[in-house]
């Protein structure tokens, strides 16, 4: 098969779809690989890395996605991208398709085969989402942090405070693996720490880990408007598979938080589970909305590219492996966690999750191989 990784595009994205080892993995195989030249510069790997591990460079984007049966990238294709996708061609990569209504009429229409890192799914769990969200965890902590700086619109206070002064009230709302990573830096930086999630076997296995360090509560309108009020950081980390994530933390709960008080919705790239969230870059990262500053960064783990691109790549290898080894019917069809992360196919919707949130008809994934 041929495999083409461009360079990302969207605002200060450094990671890259594929890193040298991987590209060995495939060309050992027999592949063909297509790299955009420069397209590893921001994870600081150099084009000699890609050309030692047998890759074909190429200078422009392009050329990339016209050479290549599939596109292997870290994020979404943006509009400037849309043009550029070949009809029948497979995209391996994240998508949120749901929180980005307008990139589903380019996929029906040239009949491409998405296949969404997001949504494939292991016994209950989504392994492809895994590294990021442990990397969105730990930064969220980090940037909200340095947000409550008074320099940066925060209340100037120190997540764990100094003897003598109160320590930081850190809400995380999510217990998965956002939550759960999100919780380790903040208990590490000496912060009082609540976790709110509706499951409680989950509940009860954070409270295993971290014993007195935090509360673990149950989340719940009345539970989540009590700790969001006293809170000085709020961190959204909720995920549905392939659906927006509910708007928990509303308007009406920021005007009874103190001015200054941070949130950080990882969750943005859903959506948001902040009714007041909305995208914003590296570039612009905050705004601010009745006093409380919102960090609501689509991508923050692009900021830590070379951590991120290398834990992306050891999860998704062996799947991209599988799809160019056996082709994308028969790596379907063998593979039950893979072809759930099929969202397009054929000119349908394949994830009911995303046709329900998009408002579009569905076809079941193995139907649409006719």
């Amino acid at each position: 098969m041929k495999i083409g990784v461009p360079s990302e595009i969207k605002n200060h994205e450094y990671r890259v779809g594929m890193i040298p080892a991987s590209v060995k993995e495939y060309t050992t195989r027999g592949h063909e690989v297509f790299v955009q030249v420069g397209a590893g510069l921001g994870s600081a790997i150099p084009d000699s890395d890609y050309i030692e591990a047998g890759a074909t460079m190429l200078a422009t984007a392009d050329e990339v996605w016209k050479a290549a049966e599939m596109i292997v990238k870290v994020k979404e294709p943006l509009e400037a991208e849309y043009g550029r996708m070949q009809n029948n061609q497979i995209i391996y990569t994240y998508f949120h398709l749901a929180a980005v209504p307008s990139l589903a009429s380019p996929l029906l229409e040239k009949k491409v085969s998405a296949v969404a890192y997001e949504t494939i799914e292991v016994n209950g769990r989504l392994p492809l989402l895994e590294p990021m969200s442990e990397v969105a965890g730990r930064m969220s902590i980090q940037v909200g942090a340095r947000c409550l700086e008074r320099a940066e619109g925060g209340k100037g206070i120190l997540l764990g405070g100094v003897p003598g002064v109160s320590r930081a009230k850190v809400v995380v709302i999510g217990g998965g693996v956002v939550g759960l990573s999100a919780a380790k830096m903040a208990v590490g930086m000496g912060a009082d720490v609540a976790v709110l999630d509706i499951n409680l076997d989950r509940l009860r296995y954070i409270d295993d880990i971290f014993g007195n360090k935090i509360q673990t509560l149950h989340s719940n309108p009345v539970t989540i408007a009590e700790r969001v009020y006293g809170a000085d950081l709020v961190v959204g980390a909720v995920l549905v598979p392939g659906a927006k994530a509910p708007h928990l933390v509303t308007r009406e709960h920021l005007k009874n938080m103190s001015e200054g008080s941070v949130v950080v919705d990882v969750s943005v790239d859903q959506g948001g589970c902040i009714e007041t969230c909305k995208p914003t870059t590296h570039d612009n990262p905050t705004y601010v909305v009745d006093g409380v500053v919102h960090y609501c960064v689509a991508n923050m783990p692009g900021a830590v590219a070379r951590t991120s691109t290398f834990a992306l790549n050891n999860t998704t290898l062996h799947y991209g492996l599988s799809i160019a080894e056996h082709g994308l019917e028969k790596a379907m069809k063998s593979d039950p966690a893979l072809l759930k992360g099929l969202n397009t196919h054929n000119g349908h919707i394949t994830y009911k999750a995303v046709s329900e949130g998009l408002n579009l008809p569905y076809k079941e994934a193995l139907a649409s191989f006719g």
